[in-house]
């Protein structure tokens, strides 16, 4: 699909347009709630798929509905008590950014980060493999993207694949990683599950919260 064709069928999906901007009370900041959670928040810097700094993220904060940050703690809470903490890459994400996403995704031409981000799949392809969407969950504030380190070393688990890579390798059951690093997958998603929470096919680091507040409703206010 050539640049502008892409750019065109991006432009009839509803993006940031119809999101909330306000920020009820149900949203609440991860770092009182999980203490000992590192907050990688790639998004907030140039370390991502886009290769910048993406709208939305004026702050390396993680906000989630309450439900969900307090089922994020009982998982921390568990992982502890395996010498684990967690690692989250992000949390709620405005709807303005996923709209920055579909205008990276319809720039063809800029594939500065394909060798790091999507080096098995084309660029005009990760709208319709389904590695970026047009509405996020993350923008519903009950799902986020993690990993687990091990407590005593402070070194992220080997998970086989680093966070945001869009690959077939990169699915939660993948056979192209071996063994140990699908087990530390599968120790990471039976964690999530038991605090309620339900993964994601394609990322192994994403989860959302089963019960979720807001299932249909999405919001754009900036994390600030």
């Amino acid at each position: 699909m050539k640049p502008a064709a892409l750019a065109l069928s991006l432009a009839g999906l509803p993006l940031a347009a119809d999101a909330r901007t306000d920020r009820p009370n149900i949203f609440v900041d991860v770092a009182g709630l999980v203490p000992g959670a590192i907050l990688d928040v790639r998004y907030f810097g140039s370390d991502n798929f886009v290769g910048t700094r993406v709208d939305g993220y004026g702050a390396a904060r993680c906000f989630l509905t309450r439900p969900a940050a307090e089922a994020l703690a009982k998982v921390a809470s568990e992982a502890r008590k395996k010498g684990y903490g967690l690692r989250i890459f992000d949390c709620y994400r405005p709807a303005r950014a996923v709209a920055h996403f579909a205008r990276w995704a319809s720039d063809l031409a800029d594939e500065r980060t394909k060798a790091t981000y999507y080096p098995d799949v084309a660029k005009k392809d990760l709208f319709a493999e389904g590695y970026i969407a047009a509405r996020s969950g993350h923008s519903r504030g009950s799902t986020l993207d993690l990993t687990l380190f091990d407590v005593s070393s402070g070194r992220d688990v080997d998970m086989g694949t680093p966070f945001d890579l869009f690959s077939p390798r990169s699915w939660p059951a993948s056979p192209a990683v071996t063994s140990a690093q699908r087990a530390n997958r599968a120790l990471l998603a039976t964690l999530m599950a038991h605090g309620g929470f339900k993964p994601f096919d394609k990322e192994w680091w994403h989860f959302t919260l089963k019960d979720e507040p807001f299932p249909d409703t999405y919001f754009d206010f900036p994390i600030e």
